[in-house]
């Protein structure tokens, strides 16, 4: 690489990527493998068992999508929506939109369900919206959503969306590995996530979920997919087999270096642990907040992410040119706001290995010296 393009190394706050830690930097540069080579398989497979454990689920069908977490979002959709479908998705941020508009190019009728940004979505409203809308094949909602911050609760939600008859579909692309989150005890029938969040690999494959209702949905479809590169009916034969003789049967050339990558950083999640994890997410969260508070400086949603913290910007501050000082004078990113917030929100993001002590009280002694 040109000595002029050799990045500087900065410290990642923003709403992703997060910081990587040297353990899974090596492990992407191991020696690249052919993606049926039975030591890639097996790496692959086992990634694909973390990946079950880390999502808290017995689902056969969970592997990562080669792609960032839209990726996901599309291969969720693409799979389990027809032309002519009517669903429910939940719009409170920049995610809950953009889930309405992936659905909608599928050829869905989509009925939103809306919150103020910042808010969460009610479980009365998804009631409300089921009972007027009855013929609703899926539902929708984002558990961690990363324009606003807000923290989307989720308990509860699966009884009554079963008992219509639809799929519960889950964005938690900044949630896993950084909240709780049990995708079978939840209920929860299909949900992809990103790698770049709170699980501190580099970005570029979404974690997915498939559950049986979802896999019956598919199974029963009378149209293909429309994206021949996201069809999970071929994709699966990848991942779990079944081919001719029960073998694999190659779809694309999978990101052999990335999964690596995330074999590595999931291997770590799991020596923490997911409990402990959580609680240090929590413990960050609750530390910058207080710091913040010391500073005058509020928090938007009410129901606030350990891993995204949106902040209203204090009187006086300019947004871009605090941003910007952080960057240049301290090497530190944080995130602007987005949408009807831009201008008026600051986020910064604690995710995985970027969760720690010292990252926190270097952004408030930075942030306090800026200001």
């Amino acid at each position: 690489m040109s000595p002029s393009l050799i990045p500087v190394e900065r410290i990642l706050l923003g709403p992703g990527p997060s910081p990587v830690p040297q353990r899974v930097l090596r492990a992407l540069g191991a020696p690249t493998l052919g993606h049926l080579d039975p030591q890639y398989l097996a790496i692959m497979d086992h990634t694909c068992e973390q990946l079950r454990q880390v999502f808290q689920t017995k689902n056969p069908l969970t592997f990562p999508v080669s792609g960032t977490g839209m990726a996901g979002m599309e291969c969720l959709a693409t799979n389990l929506i027809e032309p002519g479908d009517e669903v429910i998705v939940c719009v409170n941020g920049v995610f809950g939109t953009r889930m309405k508009d992936v659905m909608e190019r599928c050829g869905a009728t989509v009925h939103a369900v809306e919150a103020t940004w910042g808010d969460v979505i009610a479980l009365e409203q998804i009631i409300e919206a089921l009972a007027k809308h009855p013929k609703t094949k899926l539902v929708g909602i984002v558990h961690a959503e990363t324009s606003t911050g807000a923290h989307q609760p989720l308990e509860g939600f699966a009884e009554v969306i079963h008992a219509h008859g639809a799929l519960f579909v889950v964005d938690a692309v900044t949630s896993l590995g950084g909240h709780e989150l049990q995708v079978d005890a939840w209920g929860i029938d299909a949900i992809y996530s990103g790698t770049q969040k709170c699980l501190s690999c580099p970005p570029g494959l979404s974690p997915v979920s498939f559950g049986e209702r979802a896999l019956a949905r598919m199974d029963a479809r009378k149209t293909k997919p429309q994206s021949w590169y996201l069809d999970v009916s071929m994709l699966r034969k990848y991942y779990t087999g079944g081919g001719g003789g029960g073998g694999r049967v190659y779809h694309h050339t999978a990101p052999i270096n990335m999964t690596y990558a995330l074999h590595e950083a999931l291997t770590m999640v799991l020596e923490e642990g997911l409990e402990a994890r959580i609680a240090r997410h929590a413990q960050m969260h609750q530390r910058l907040r207080t710091g913040l508070e010391k500073l005058g400086i509020s928090y938007i949603p009410k129901r606030s992410l350990y891993s995204l913290n949106c902040l209203q910007i204090p009187a006086g501050a300019e947004d871009a040119v605090v941003r910007r000082r952080l960057l240049e004078e301290y090497g530190i990113e944080i995130g602007s706001g987005l949408g009807p917030m831009a201008g008026k929100a600051w986020r910064i993001g604690l995710m995985g290995y970027g969760a720690s002590i010292r990252n926190v009280d270097l952004v408030l002694a930075a942030l306090r010296a800026v200001l």
